[in-house]
C-alpha cells in the first residue's frame, strides 16, 4: 500500500494490503504459488542475489501477501509467515538466547510452547524459569544477568490473566532481555504490544487469522533492532509455509475485523448470560467487570476475542461428561478461532508451576463461534442441567 496506508483504518488494511492485482493480470487476489526453484538468467544476477525471490524455502508472493498484511496491522519492522504458531513462539525464543542464558516464561503460557522450553531449550543449555502472570514491574527482580528473553501471553489462553505489557517491557530492557507476547488471542486489532514495548510479537495464525480451522500456519513480527535474528533462526532452521497455506490465511485475513466484532459480540453476551447461572462459580473474561484484571485490559485493549473460560461448582468426572458429551452445537476441540463454537474442559493443575491453580471447580474454555446466540445459550443451558444432575 501507499505510504498513506498507516492512517486508513484497519479495515480497509485487511481489504487491500497485499495485494497487487497489476501484478497479477487483474486478479483480486494473489495466487496460490507453488515451487521451489527460482530461475536467474545470468551470471551476474545469480552473483547480485538481487532477485525479490532466490529460493522457494524463502517464500513467494502468496506468503508475502499475508506478511504485509500483519506487518501493516502489527506496526512491526519485518514479519515472517511460519508453519504454526509454535513455530512463531520457536524461533522468536532461539533468536534471543545461546547456551548459557536464563529465559522467564508466563506461568499461563501456551503449554506446547512450555513443552518447547523444558524440552529442548534446556537440553541445549539454557535455563527455563516461569513466573506469576500477574507480577508487572516485579519481574524486575527474576531478572539476571543472562536473561535474555521474555515470554509474555497476554491473557493467558487457558485461565485469561490479563499481562501488563509496558511494565514487562521496562523490566525486560533494563536487565537486557528482550520481551516477546504471543497476541493469538486479540489480534492486532484490538492490542499493540509492539506499541507498548514489546520487541516481538507472535500469532497462532491457525486461530483467528485464519478463521475457518483448516490451516495450520502462524506469525512472528519483531522491531528493526530483534528482527536480524529473527530471520536469521527462521532461515537456518528452514521454517517454511507453502503457497497453498498462505493463500488459506490471505483469505481469512480479509475477513477478520469482521468475524473478531461478531466473535466479541457473542462471547461478551454469553459471558454476561453464565455469570446468572446457578451451576457457574466463575466467568474468566478480562472484559467483564468481574474479572480482576479488567482495569488493566481497558487500558491496553480495544475489544476482546472469542474465547474465555467458565468454572462450574465442584463436581466429579461423570458430570464434566454428562456437560460436554451430550452438547449439539459445542465441539471439543484444541483449537480456537473458527466459525463452530468449542467447549473444552481443561485440566489445569499439572500445568501450572508457579501459581497452583487452586479453584476445586471444573474449568472449561469455550470459543464463541457464529451460530445464534440464543442456540448457543440453549445447548449451554441444556448442559448445565445435565451437570447439576449429575452432581
Amino acid at each position: 500500500m501507499s505510504e498513506n496506508s498507516r492512517k486508513v483504518s484497519a479495515e480497509t488494511v485487511l481489504t487491500h494490503a497485499g495485494r497487487n492485482p497489476e501484478d497479477q493480470f487483474g486478479f483480486v487476489n494473489t495466487p496460490v504459488y507453488r515451487g521451489s526453484t527460482v530461475l536467474f538468467k545470468t551470471l551476474a544476477d545469480i552473483e547480485a542475489q538481487s532477485q525479490p525471490f532466490l529460493y522457494g524455502r524463502a517464500g513467494n508472493p502468496t506468503t508475502e501477501t499475508v506478511e504485509s498484511v500483519v506487518n501493516e496491522l502489527e506496526g512491526a519492522y519485518r514479519t515472517k509467515l511460519v508453519p504454526s504458531g509454535l513455530a512463531a513462539i520457536t524461533i522468536a525464543l532461539m533468536s534471543c538466547v545461546r547456551a548459557g542464558n536464563d529465559i522467564l516464561i508466563s506461568d499461563s503460557a501456551y503449554e506446547p510452547g512450555r513443552k518447547f522450553a523444558d524440552g529442548y531449550l534446556e537440553r541445549m543449555g539454557v535455563s527455563v524459569r516461569y513466573y506469576d502472570p500477574r507480577i508487572g514491574e516485579g519481574l524486575a527482580d527474576l531478572i539476571n544477568v543472562n536473561t535474555k528473553a521474555v515470554l509474555a501471553e497476554s491473557p493467558g489462553s487457558l485461565t485469561f490473566e490479563v499481562q501488563d505489557i509496558p511494565a514487562l517491557a521496562r523490566a525486560a530492557h533494563a536487565g537486557g532481555a528482550r520481551l516477546i507476547v504471543d497476541n493469538s488471542w486479540a489480534t492486532p486489532l484490538y492490542h499493540q504490544p509492539l506499541a507498548l514495548g514489546a520487541d516481538i510479537v507472535v500469532h497462532a495464525a491457525t486461530k483467528m487469522f485464519v478463521g475457518h480451522s483448516d490451516v495450520m500456519a502462524g506469525t512472528i513480527s519483531s522491531t528493526q533492532e530483534a528482527w536480524p535474528d529473527v530471520d536469521r533462526v527462521r532461515t537456518l532452521l528452514g521454517f517454511f509455509t507453502s503457497g497453498d497455506d498462505a493463500f488459506l490465511v490471505a483469505r481469512g485475513l480479509r475477513t477478520l475485523a469482521i468475524r473478531m466484532r461478531e466473535h466479541q459480540q457473542r462471547a461478551i453476551e454469553i459471558a454476561n448470560w453464565l455469570e446468572q447461572q446457578d451451576e457457574v462459580s466463575a466467568v474468566l473474561h478480562p472484559a467483564l467487570p468481574s474479572h480482576p484484571d479488567h482495569a488493566l485490559w481497558k487500558r491496553d485493549f480495544t475489544g476482546s476475542g472469542s474465547l474465555f473460560g467458565v468454572v462450574l461448582k465442584p463436581a466429579p468426572r461423570d458430570a464434566v461428561a454428562a456437560f460436554v458429551d451430550h452438547l449439539e452445537l459445542f465441539s471439543m476441540g484444541y483449537s480456537w478461532g473458527g466459525y463452530e463454537s468449542l467447549c473444552l474442559p481443561v485440566m489445569i493443575k499439572k500445568a501450572r508451576t508457579v501459581r497452583p491453580w487452586a479453584d476445586e471447580g471444573n474449568l472449561f474454555r469455550l470459543h464463541i463461534g457464529l451460530e445464534g446466540v440464543d442456540d448457543l445459550k440453549a445447548d449451554l443451558a441444556a448442559a448445565l442441567q445435565r451437570y447439576s444432575a449429575a452432581r
